[in-house]
């Protein structure tokens, strides 16, 4: 199985986003609690690319690569040629410091790390790629 998904780099092309991973998605026997945190972490780093890697200019595309190198495991790839992001190099703010800050922002990436299974970051042929795979088990009824 494989799905791929290109969107411009509008924040209002989210909701396409999350509806391709559903669509995608609808015929694995995936709880929809755990469903729904696999959109929400798509959603989280699709956005920050587009805002922060792209500053929200719809000519900019990213491409969204939905694979399953194997049983019981979904590998979603985010595919730009932005500015550099390295999420795994990322410090994550203390949540005191955001509590006391009254700062919004700097949870996303610590939301993501929490629901995927592995982030990974690397580049290939000129284009930055964001590899989040996640586990499941797959229902036998």
């Amino acid at each position: 199985m494989s799905y791929q998904y290109n969107i411009g780099c509008s924040l209002s092309n989210l909701k396409g986003i999350r509806e391709f991973i559903r669509t995608s998605l609808k015929d694995y026997a995936i709880p929809e609690l755990e469903l729904s945190a696999i959109v929400l972490a798509i959603d989280e780093m699709c956005s920050n690319l587009m805002i922060h890697a792209h500053h929200c200019n719809p000519d900019h595309k990213i491409e969204l690569h939905i694979i399953e190198p194997s049983s019981g495991e979904l590998v979603f790839e985010i595919v730009d040629d932005g500015n550099v992001f390295d999420i795994n190099a990322f410090t994550e703010p203390k949540m005191d410091n955001l509590i006391h800050e009254k700062r919004k922002g700097g949870l996303g990436i610590r939301l993501v790390k929490s629901i995927m299974d592995k982030v990974e970051y690397g580049s290939k042929d000129g284009k930055n790629i964001c590899r989040l795979t996640k586990f499941y088990k797959k229902n036998n009824g």
